[in-house]
């Protein structure tokens, strides 16, 4: 139980302290580093042709055999400088491959480099890899090229262009717009074998370029009692209010928030999608999602969730019902108690300094650690002394 109250103690202070965090494509993680990041992380990046299988044995005992292969380089792609007049790479090779095929190479620290176990790529793959240097640093320029490649054939380039799609700011994912196939986002939306990751990144992007009919699509989704049909869902929360404004409001808290049988994730899902719209967009008003948030609070076991928000929108509106919550806890919601306390740390109106002790009494160790995981969100929102 300790754990669990620290954990969203912290949460709370992301939450009130996170406005500033830039952000990049709002409901989407990177899977792995991009060929970008990797090629720049290292000192030597080659194209290969593997001229000899493994057989070798490299740096063993006799009794001990470590599979290695020869490549010709083809190309260099960085650090010439530091391969000289090398031709050829032998290092450890567990993959499997025919002589003439190609692999990406990458190594460190010349002048004796350390080479990496090799990568196999195709010709197309080799060709992406020489357009990187290319390309602008940031902005949506340089999205529009890996936009071709979403759901390219060749998984390596998919998965490079999702994950440099994902590291993007939602700023610059939304510069998009004339560029996007909506027709073919929602055939991608819809296929029950795509991955949930790229399910979220395409409603990012409908919610760009999409229309009323696409929200009646969604919204269909939503009502799903099937997991798949809502997988990504607070992606697909936030394409749809984007799509419908205010007007979708009703639906989301009847399904996820009003809906004490609906399943904690997807009420975080919800709840995400609406911090999102809260902090990124102006599509609906603060004050709206503030109103759908307070119905978080007759769900005392999930209450703490949309505490830290209620305190980073400055709502303190509901500072009694908060101390309720606070003193009517039981077992399945002590751990309102500790974001209750922190948005009374934060909250600048004066009987919050008064409940603080009042609630002392009752639990003095929720306000202590309280105290000690939101030091400086008090400073944030006020200057008086919060004991």
């Amino acid at each position: 139980m300790l754990f669990v109250n620290r954990t969203r103690a912290v949460v709370f202070f992301v939450v009130v302290m996170g406005c500033s965090i830039v952000m990049a494509c709002p409901f989407c993680s990177p899977i792995a580093q991009t060929f970008t990041e990797e090629m720049a992380a290292m000192d030597v990046v080659v194209i290969a042709r593997l001229t000899k299988p493994p057989g070798d044995r490299f740096g063993a005992s006799d009794d001990q055999q470590i599979p290695t292969g020869t490549f010709e380089i083809n190309e260099v792609l960085k650090g010439a400088e530091a391969l000289g007049t090398t031709k050829t790479v032998q290092t450890i090779f567990f993959s499997s491959g025919e002589v003439g095929d190609l692999f990406m190479i990458v190594g460190v620290d010349p002048p004796e480099i350390i080479w990496s176990t090799p990568s196999r790529i195709s010709g197309r793959t080799a060709a992406y890899l020489r357009s990187l240097d290319g390309l602008p640093s940031e902005g949506a320029d340089r999205l529009r090229f890996f936009l071709k490649h979403l759901e390219d054939q060749d998984e390596m380039l998919a998965r490079d262009a999702y994950d440099e799609f994902a590291r993007s700011p939602y700023d610059t994912i939304k510069e998009l717009e004339p560029d996007l196939d909506r027709g073919q986002l929602v055939q991608w939306i819809l296929d029950p074998e795509l991955p949930v990751h790229r399910r979220r990144l395409y409603l990012v992007l409908l919610s760009i370029c999409g229309g009323p009919e696409d929200a009646k699509m969604l919204e269909g989704m939503m009502r799903s009692e099937d997991r798949r049909s809502r997988a990504g869902l607070d992606a697909m929360i936030g394409c749809y209010l984007t799509l419908v404004g205010p007007a979708g409001m009703p639906l989301v808290e009847e399904l996820f928030l009003k809906n004490h049988e609906a399943d904690y994730a997807d009420t975080y899902a919800a709840i995400m999608a609406l911090r999102f719209h809260g902090t990124e967009t102006d599509v609906i008003p603060r004050t709206r999602i503030i109103e759908a948030l307070q119905y978080m609070l007759d769900r005392p076991p999930l209450a703490d969730l949309v505490i830290p928000d209620l305190a980073r929108w400055e709502d303190w509106s509901q500072i009694d019902r908060l101390v309720r919550l606070f003193k009517e806890a039981d077992e399945e919601s002590s751990w309102v108690r500790v974001p209750v306390v922190n948005y009374l740390l934060v909250c600048p109106k004066p009987e919050a300094k008064q409940y603080i002790k009042e609630l002392e009494k009752i639990d003095p160790d929720a306000v202590q650690r309280a105290r000690a995981y939101l030091p400086f969100s008090v400073g944030a929102f006020s200057t008086e002394d919060p004991s």
